[in-house]
């Protein structure tokens, strides 16, 4: 009986944190950064899932070739010249602005962010989401390959569908709000 209960106490003590909270993010951010150091090193090839990690910033000029995930993150900006070559997740992040040179393949997801208006002459290869935003207009020159969503914005709520499509004429899908 005394050596399972030395067996347990031994266990418990395995599981106590070595390393306090601020120590495990800063490791986990570090990681984080050498994650993408290496996928530009390997030449941006495939997706770089970043998605629920502490980031806050990404290098200027980087070129993703597939799928950039920044599901609920940390990130308040993206870099001048980021280009990527498919999907761009940027739901549930601290996001407010885009640059202008912005480049996306696919998709664009920028749902449950702190937006409120888009470059002129953004161009999206996919869909472009954008519902629950404080988005209230769109920019000239917007282009967008797929749908537009809009719902719970307070462009849809403002406009119409019809005042919504003249501001959208690049968008080459259907409209939704």
């Amino acid at each position: 009986m005394i050596k399972l209960i030395d067996l347990l106490i031994e266990q418990e003590s395995i599981l106590i944190s070595r390393r306090s909270p601020e120590e495990r993010r800063k490791n986990h951010l570090i990681a984080t950064h050498k994650k993408i150091q290496q996928y530009i090193k390997d030449g941006g090839k495939g997706d770089l899932n970043l998605y629920n990690t502490k980031i806050t910033s990404l290098p200027q000029g980087l070129t993703v070739g597939g799928y950039l995930d920044l599901y609920n993150t940390k990130i308040t900006s993206l870099p001048q010249g980021l280009t990527v070559g498919d999907y761009l997740d940027l739901y549930n992040t601290k996001i407010t602005s885009l640059p202008q040179d912005l480049k996306v393949g696919g998709d664009l997801s920028l749902q449950y962010t702190s937006i409120t208006s888009l470059p002129q002459g953004l161009t999206v290869g996919g869909e472009l989401y954008l519902q629950n935003t404080s988005i209230t207009s769109l920019p000239q020159g917007l282009t967008v390959g797929g749908e537009l969503y809009l719902q719970n914005t307070p462009l849809s709520k403002n406009n119409t569908i019809e005042q919504i499509k003249t501001m959208a004429l690049g968008v080459k899908g259907d409209i939704r709000i």
